[in-house]
């Protein structure tokens, strides 16, 4: 993971380097600013706090931190109203409590590592057309959770290979479920230069499950370009 971070900051450092020596002399910056009817795109650092819940029959889920990453694609309107499509990933630690429908039957506990995809469609005001500004976000989608548990047999395929002779490769269905989810947010832009942009930003992801709710508080990083 951290890995990919860095990777991701280097190429949005080198590209800014670029296009900022280019800074779209064609479109300079103008009194109503510089965002209205561009497109732009960003890499996200993403930070995901922990959460515990508890459900039906004393089952329960804790959701620990972590750190994750994603992207955003999107299209200012005007210098204020930005629309947007938002993916971030997710892998945290969780401890789930399972209770038997057998009375007779003590809980059990199950530790592993959740794979998280949120994908969001965002509205963004921003207050101000100058380069700094707040904003306030909000947005609809839906969530992909995956237990990262086996829900059964693995499903083996086998072939002849011309290469590497004969070979099998068996792959598990897991637990796993996409629900509808919105989220909610305030933060601060920063125009940087014509072509580069910062942002962070505060927001509460709302996710709805069979037998109850999961909100995520996350904070999040961006770093993009405007074009």
């Amino acid at each position: 993971m951290l890995k990919r971070l860095v990777l991701i900051a280097l190429l949005v450092a080198t590209s800014s380097a670029v296009l900022a020596q280019y800074d779209h002399q064609r479109k300079e910056r103008s009194p109503s600013g510089s965002r209205d009817t561009r497109f732009e795109a960003s890499a996200i650092m993403v930070y995901q706090n922990g959460v515990e819940e508890s459900s039906e029959g004393g089952s329960a889920i804790d959701v620990d931190n972590t750190f994750g990453w994603g992207f955003s694609v999107g299209w200012n309107w005007t210098s204020k109203w930005n629309l947007s499509y938002r993916l971030l990933s997710t892998e945290p630690d969780y401890l789930a409590t399972i209770v038997p429908d057998d009375e007779t039957l003590v809980p059990q506990t199950v530790e592993h590592k959740m794979t998280k995809y949120s994908h969001q469609l965002n509205a963004t005001y921003n207050f101000s057309e100058k380069a700094f500004t707040p904003f306030v976000t909000a947005g609809i989608g839906y969530t992909k959770l995956d237990s990262n548990i086996p829900g059964g047999p693995p499903n083996t395929i086998c072939w002849w290979d011309p290469w590497w002779g004969y070979i099998c490769i068996s792959d598990w269905e897991t637990y796993e479920t996409s629900e509808f989810s919105y989220n909610l947010g305030l933060g601060f832009r920063w125009d940087i230069n014509n072509a580069v942009f910062t942002r962070a930003a505060y927001s509460r992801e709302f996710l709805s499950l069979d037998n109850g709710t999961l909100n995520l508080d996350m904070l999040t990083l961006e770093m993009g370009l405007m074009f």
